[in-house]
């Protein structure tokens, strides 16, 4: 990976922060979702149906992903804490990354950890309200979840699907050489 294209990565960080925390001020800036009251339980989140399969829907996510292990209190900060260990950890494999795929994977799950981060720090809990449901499940996220799944799956194919094709090329290669594909 070229140096200028690992330098329009760490743009993308920042980019994602930013659309991830411009569409959650619209949400909480809409009387018609009650975030705060919602948010401390002193009203109901509110509700926009769109379509049959798409909604705006308030709601305060105070666990990892998907509402799964809620956290408040010293969780919350652990939480926290985990998070940006994370994008600490994602940022430094970021600057040795070699292959685009892993560059564009990093980014987006840094930019988005970093968007349900703020919120955390700020609130105790994530402002999620993109609601795609239908009978059988409730999927409610916000645009740092989409980056980080998004990058989540870029990051697996790239890291097991691209690099066993690398190392296959490496072997066919060492054949024709007549070298040993170790």
């Amino acid at each position: 990976m070229s140096q200028r294209f690992r330098i329009g990565m760490f743009f993308l960080i920042p980019l994602i922060i930013l659309v991830d925390q411009w569409s959650k001020l619209l949400i909480l800036n809409e009387p018609r979702f009650n975030a705060l009251p919602c948010l401390d339980g002193t009203g109901g989140c509110g509700h926009i149906e769109l379509s049959n399969v798409f909604d705006l829907t308030m709601v305060w996510n105070r666990g990892v992903s998907f509402g799964m292990g809620q956290s408040e209190g010293v969780m919350r900060w652990l939480l926290v804490a985990m998070t940006v260990g994370i994008a600490i950890g994602f940022t430094v494999w970021l600057f040795r990354a070699t292959r685009i795929l892993t560059g564009l994977a990093l980014a987006m799950v840094v930019g988005g950890a970093i968007g349900n981060v703020i919120d955390r720090v700020r609130f105790g809990a994530v402002v999620d309200f993109l609601n795609f449901s239908d009978i059988y499940f409730v999927w409610v996220f916000n645009v740092a979840d989409a980056a980080i799944s998004v990058g989540a799956v870029l990051l697996f194919v790239d890291q097991f699907l691209m690099s066993r094709q690398e190392k296959n090329s490496a072997g066919a290669e060492a054949k024709l050489n007549g070298e040993d594909a170790q």
